[in-house]
Order: structure tokens, then C-alpha cells, then sequence
């Protein structure tokens, strides 16, 4: 029996609130003006494979050129916060992180691929980001998801034990990272965009945001 977890590391996007159609079609949008074009199955990847890791990341995993990287990651950037409309908070998020904030012992945090500027806007923006007693960004490590960084700078911060800590999060980039730390993994299948590459490996499986309660 796993013992009862305190520590809880969030993702933010695709886990917390549902930002799929602000990035991506954008990205695509910006990548076709700079003649990168893409077959039907090579989107189809992309679209499950470069969402939720870092922008440049996701741009060298659709072979742009390194010195295409950074004006392209500029200009998608500037067209996504345009369709800000887009971005919803997945049903249950609030209840959730406020009845596990009011549990004893119990410690939220979130490791995000976003940049600190957008954590920033996300802070102002939801208020249940206060809850987050501590927030890592891309910029806060070197290497970033699926390698462990991330969840292990955390884990530090918060002081926590590894055996009682769990990351959440909706790729497979998150359960890799989350395991090579060695934490639990729970998957927001609520929200993955490729739910079946993650079912099988996770500690626990969230059909809805309140699942993760019971762990």
C-alpha cells in the first residue's frame, strides 16, 4: 500500500487549465509562414509530443533551424497570447488544490516547461496560483522535462520526501521526469492529449482533477 502523499507537484498546462488551442494551432500558423510544413501524421505527433515541454524544445522536434528557433519562438508566442479567450480551467482544478491546500501536513508546488514571464501572467491571472508555495520555471534549471530537473529542484525547495511527493501531469515527458526523480506519478488523463501512452506506467490515474484527493 503506497503510503498517503503531502507533497504535490503540479504541471500547468493540459493539467491545470486547458491551453492546447492557444499554443499550438499558433505554432503551426507561425511555422507554415516560415515554410516549415507538415504532413497530417507529423502534426498529429507534434500535437501530442511538443505540447507541455519547453518552446524550443517543441521547435527542435518539428527539425526547425536552430537559427530560425528563437524569431519563430518570438512570433508564436506573440500570435498564442492573442488567443488568450482560448484557455480554459479544467473543471474541478479550484476545488481540488483548496481542499488539498487545507490538508494537514500537505505542501503544493508547481514545474512548469513555461518561461517565468508566463508564470507571472498565470500568477496574476488565477488565483489559486497562491497556493503554490513554491513555482519552477524553465529558467530555473538547465535541463528540462523528461529529464528529472525540474521536479527535483521541487523536491528541494519544499524539503519534501521523495516516497510522499507526486507529480502531476498530462505527458509522457511528465511521467519520465516524474519517475527519474523518484516521485509518483499521476496522470491528468483528463487532459492529455495522448492519454494512452501514459495509462500503463502511472502510479495513479485521474479521470477528474478531485481524483487526486485520494492519493
Amino acid at each position: 500500500m503506497m503510503a498517503q502523499m503531502k507533497n504535490f507537484i503540479f504541471d500547468i498546462d493540459g493539467t491545470l487549465i486547458n491551453t492546447i488551442d492557444m499554443y499550438m494551432p499558433a505554432m503551426f500558423e507561425v511555422l507554415a509562414k516560415h515554410g516549415y510544413q507538415y504532413t497530417e501524421e507529423e502534426t498529429d505527433r507534434l500535437n501530442k509530443e511538443g505540447f507541455g515541454i519547453t518552446a524550443d524544445d517543441a521547435l527542435r522536434l518539428a527539425k526547425v533551424k536552430e537559427a530560425d528557433i528563437r524569431p519563430i519562438q518570438e512570433e508564436w508566442f506573440h500570435l498564442s497570447y492573442t488567443r488568450q479567450d482560448r484557455v480554459t480551467v479544467f473543471p474541478e482544478i479550484k476545488e481540488m488544490l483548496d481542499d488539498l491546500s487545507k490538508r494537514a501536513g500537505t505542501q503544493l508546488a508547481v514545474a512548469t516547461s513555461k518561461l517565468a514571464y508566463e508564470y507571472a501572467k498565470f500568477q496574476r491571472k488565477y488565483y489559486f496560483a497562491d497556493l503554490f508555495k513554491v513555482a519552477i520555471t524553465s529558467e530555473d534549471t538547465k535541463k528540462h522535462k523528461p529529464a528529472p530537473d525540474p521536479i527535483l529542484a521541487a523536491v528541494k525547495a519544499l524539503d519534501a520526501d521523495p516516497n510522499t511527493t507526486v507529480y502531476v501531469g498530462d505527458t509522457i515527458n511528465d511521467l519520465k521526469a516524474a519517475h527519474a526523480a523518484g516521485v509518483k506519478f499521476a496522470t491528468a488523463l483528463y487532459g492529455s492529449a495522448d492519454p494512452d501512452s501514459i495509462k500503463e506506467a502511472a502510479d495513479y490515474l485521474l479521470q477528474t482533477p478531485t481524483d487526486l484527493e485520494k492519493c
